[in-house]
């Protein structure tokens, strides 16, 4: 069986050289990802009130969009809320039709 080890040699470069020029790169290259992270923001719920007033619609018309599919509700036991970013999308639906 062969067990020889995988060696890479580099001439005229000293180990720290080698060693700050990985670093380097590895800095640049977590500096671009730090510049284009974005953290996942959790979903902003909203009451019937608060959506019917966002709409400026009743609350009757906002359970007749409910049952016809134009916004998804979301039960919380015995409350009901919407997500903020689905009622936006509602209102570009809403628009185009």
């Amino acid at each position: 069986m062969n067990q020889n080890p995988k060696i890479t040699q580099l001439i005229g470069v000293s180990p720290e050289e080698f060693k700050e020029s990985i670093l380097t790169d590895v800095r640049a290259e977590l500096k671009t990802l730090s510049l284009n992270f974005q953290p996942v923001t959790p979903p902003e719920y909203l009451t019937r009130k608060e959506v019917s007033e966002i709409l400026k619609v009743s609350l009757v018309t906002l359970s007749d969009w409910n049952k016809k599919g134009i916004l998804k509700p979301y039960r919380l036991g015995n409350l009901i809320r919407y997500k903020s970013k689905e009622i936006e999308n509602a209102l570009i639906s809403i628009n185009k039709s």
